[in-house]
């Protein structure tokens, strides 16, 4: 791997005598990640049915690594059940440093593909609400997917420019996390791509960028809500030199430390030629300092008052819908008949026959480009609801009445993954004829359509094992 010349040059200035262990560490194999979904399945649970050997990532409570080049996780059934998520040991330290409570409104601004949308989702535990955005619509594809993979029913899927975000939600969230677009120069080791996406557009193109990301973000942040900016760039333009950027935008802002790991790095203002040593609350990752690739943290708090608070003044999705009615009430009913979770039918909302579950507490969205507000439940077709695959990942085993669970060494699970009809055995048949929820090992797959021993596979066609 040839490294560009310029991007040398600055890594000396930045590391001193540590610069030969860096290079080192650009010759060692990538480390992989994968990260439980705390929504689904605690952390013990999962070490105990973990079906590969799994090495804790230190300075993440639900991280693991494990061996990529002998097993694929991506493969497994227990990932199609939403257990856990595939991702650079690094990429995860933004999410779990963001401190998220239950209830609150938190913004994900640069979200796809979702590793951090889908861990903010889990930590809020379906309370609150989680705005993830990506201007991309081709990508926020993908967020989507694992959105609903995760089961997260309390979301809002956008693609839009903070701008016009800023418009709907002004000083609305708690939290808001901004993983930045950036120069990439953390993920060359990961993918040697991007040396040359670099040399095309590098540091200043991005600052430039992340400046403008941020003047339209920060109005959205409440009083006493934190923000987390981070990057996967080692470049003190886009590192430091935002973080200075971000403290003279608004003087409410105001660095905090962050919980700490030995292989962390404290920022660094002389870098920048700064005085300011609050600046050294940020942290720096690098790969010959710990198990994963590059990042850059920094976390902050607003402090101070604004003229108004958004929460009060923006205007508001109807706090009490009519919910469903005639036909489409009726045929929900008797659907609902099996679940053991309540749905307030005044969160309800069909939108030409396709049904939604409103999340509380959602502002207006007229004008907003989105995929999906709230939880997709299914679709009203002539005579009957047809269930969707993001309601399935959205209950639990004990949520429905009509389920049946394979053990992960069935063949059947497989089988069911790929499209195929199911034969129940004996003891399997006793559950009732129509829809019937899909389990591995008590976590849901999706949904099929039970007639005595068959069942006819309602498994998203997207989705399917390949």
């Amino acid at each position: 791997m040839k490294l560009p010349n310029q991007f040398c040059e600055q890594m000396k200035q930045i590391l001193g005598d540590e610069y030969d262990d860096y290079l080192q560490s650009m010759k060692e194999s990538k480390r992989y990640g994968l990260r439980v979904n705390t929504a689904k399945i605690s952390v013990e649970d999962f070490k105990r049915i973990a079906p590969f050997p799994l090495q804790p990532i230190p300075y993440i409570d639900n991280g693991f690594f494990y061996d990529g080049e002998m097993f694929q996780p991506a493969k497994h059934p227990y990932y199609f059940a939403g257990l856990y998520y595939l991702q650079d040991p690094s990429a995860m330290t933004p999410a779990s440093r963001l401190p998220i409570q239950e209830g609150d409104n938190v913004l994900d601004l640069c979200a796809a593909p979702g590793g951090k949308a889908t861990e903010l989702a889990a930590r809020l535990c379906g309370t609150g609400l989680l705005v993830a955005n990506d201007i991309s619509a081709k990508r926020a594809k993908a967020l989507l997917k694992n959105i609903e993979l995760f089961g997260v029913a309390n979301s809002l899927i956008v693609t839009e420019y903070p701008q016009k975000l800023a418009q709907h939600f002004t000083s609305f969230f708690d939290k808001i996390l901004i993983d930045a677009p950036c120069s990439g120069e953390g993920m060359f080791r990961k993918d040697s791509a991007m040396i040359k996406a670099w040399e095309q557009n590098g540091p200043e193109h991005y600052a430039a960028l992340q400046e403008e990301i941020l003047r339209q973000a920060l109005p959205m942040l409440k009083p006493d809500g934190m923000l987390l900016y981070s990057t996967c760039t080692f470049s003190p333009l886009e590192d430091e030199g935002m973080v200075a950027k971000i403290l003279a935008m608004d003087a409410d802002m105001e660095l905090v430390e962050m919980k700490g790991y030995e292989g962390f790095v404290s920022g660094m203002p002389e870098l920048i030629g700064s005085s300011d040593e609050t600046i050294r609350r940020c942290v720096r990752m690098f790969p010959h300092r710990l198990e994963g690739e590059g990042h850059f943290l920094a976390l902050f708090r607003r402090g101070g008052e604004t003229e108004c608070d958004g929460r009060e003044n923006a205007p508001v999705y109807p706090a009490s819908r009519n919910g469903l009615r005639g036909e489409e009430k009726k045929l929900w009913e008797e659907f609902a008949v099996n679940l053991k979770r309540n749905f307030d039918n005044g969160r309800l909302e069909s939108r030409n026959g396709m049904i939604y579950y409103m999340p509380e507490g959602l502002p207006a969205l007229a004008g907003l480009r989105f995929l999906r507000s709230g939880l997709f439940l299914g679709e009203m077709k002539k005579n009957r609801f047809e269930p969707s695959q993001s309601l399935a990942m959205a209950l639990s085993y004990d949520d429905y009445k009509n389920c049946v669970s394979l053990s992960v060494e069935d063949e059947r699970v497989v089988r069911y993954l790929k499209g195929e009809t199911l034969v129940l055995d004996e003891r399997e048949q006793q559950a009732a004829d129509g829809w019937l929820l899909v389990c591995v090992d008590g976590y849901p797959l999706g949904w099929g359509k039970k007639m005595r021993a068959n069942v006819k596979n309602r498994y998203h066609r997207g989705w399917r094992w390949m």
